[in-house]
């Protein structure tokens, strides 16, 4: 069997095309404008999903609330609506990102803990304010997380 080569580019050329590629990736990063209403989207999302606790009966009966799935369709709808907007998708997003997001979870359940324990004293008022929290926590770590993929796309 023999192999047939030509045509084929060089490795110059190869080359070339790779840096080439590499401008593409970084134009398309520095071009990319970030969607902070999609943003704050999952901001509201961690908040109502947070906010569930306050018609929780927490204690011997209790039975968690069913909107952690609706969150879960939620926060899919708003990634799909981000990626058509701007028009990437991220394959790999990096260490920042990934601790970003993992934050994300951490303060998520963490306030909807505290939410849980503020109902169970009788302080069902005060979950505004972790609620408050909440969004305010999740859009400033889903900037984070999404400035770190561009960042990642940058200089893949």
């Amino acid at each position: 069997m023999e192999n047939d080569f030509r045509g084929w580019p060089s490795a110059d050329e190869a080359a070339a095309r790779l840096s080439e590629m590499s401008g593409d990736r970084r134009t398309l990063a520095d071009g990319t404008r970030v969607p902070r209403v999609l943003l704050a989207a999952y901001g509201g999302v961690a908040a109502w999903w947070v906010a569930g606790a306050a018609a929780a009966s927490p204690g011997k009966n209790y039975e968690p609330p069913t909107s952690g799935w609706l969150a879960l369709v939620a926060v899919l709808i708003i990634t799909h609506l981000m990626n058509r907007e701007t028009g990437i998708r991220f394959q790999r997003m990096g260490p920042g990102a990934t601790m970003a997001m993992v934050a994300i979870l951490v303060v998520c359940l963490t306030l909807f803990s505290v939410s849980l324990g503020l109902v169970s004293l009788g302080a069902g008022w005060a979950v505004a304010f972790t609620s408050l929290a909440a969004f305010g926590a999740v859009t400033w770590l889903a900037l984070v997380a999404y400035r770190s993929a561009l960042e990642r796309l940058r200089h893949a």
